[in-house]
């Protein structure tokens, strides 16, 4: 009779201490996965702004290298077509070197589109520049590189730009 009791009182503690160990693990398991979630809200509040932010320097840059724009804003200070194109190169890498490290906010793809709009337009620059004698005025440069601009029928920046366009709108 007694071993019945404390075989009765074994098994019943042995199943009580079972019941209190999934009862823990289980509430321990929740709380684990509510800090996770609060980490991850947390990360996505200070992050956010930033990635928005990336996203926005991009455009300015792509739309700031777009040949059109680099030319309006640039031609009237140079004299001739050699110092059009060096002005020109030198805008592009310091608007490239101000904004590279906003890399890290945007996917590899865009990145990659964003570069390669840049070296693009760098090409039609450079293009340009190959068919207009150095001391030329720099409005013939200017009209060089409209004319390939127009002979492409795009700006060299509207993939990559239409590429940031299209993740901004997944983001939100």
């Amino acid at each position: 009779m007694e071993y019945i009791s404390i075989l009765t009182i074994l098994i019943l503690g042995t199943i009580v201490t079972f019941g209190i160990y999934l009862t823990i693990t289980t509430v321990a398991a929740k709380l684990f996965e509510k800090q996770r979630w609060d980490i991850r809200s947390k990360n996505v509040e200070i992050t956010l702004p930033l990635r928005l932010q990336a996203y926005e320097r991009m455009c300015l840059f792509l739309e700031r290298i777009t040949p059109n724009n680099l030319l309006l804003r640039l031609a009237p200070s140079a004299t001739s077509a050699l110092e059009l194109q060096h002005i020109v190169l030198h805008e592009i890498r310091e608007e490239y070197n101000h904004n590279v490290a906003q890399q890290l906010y945007i996917s590899t793809y865009a990145w990659e589109q964003i570069v390669n709009a840049m070296n693009e337009t760098v090409a039609v620059v450079n293009q340009a520049a190959a068919e207009v004698s150095a001391e030329a005025p720099a409005s013939d440069l200017a009209k060089k590189i409209f004319s390939h601009v127009i002979d492409k029928e795009t700006q060299p920046t509207t993939h990559a730009l239409r590429i940031l366009k299209e993740e901004i709108r997944n983001v939100f």
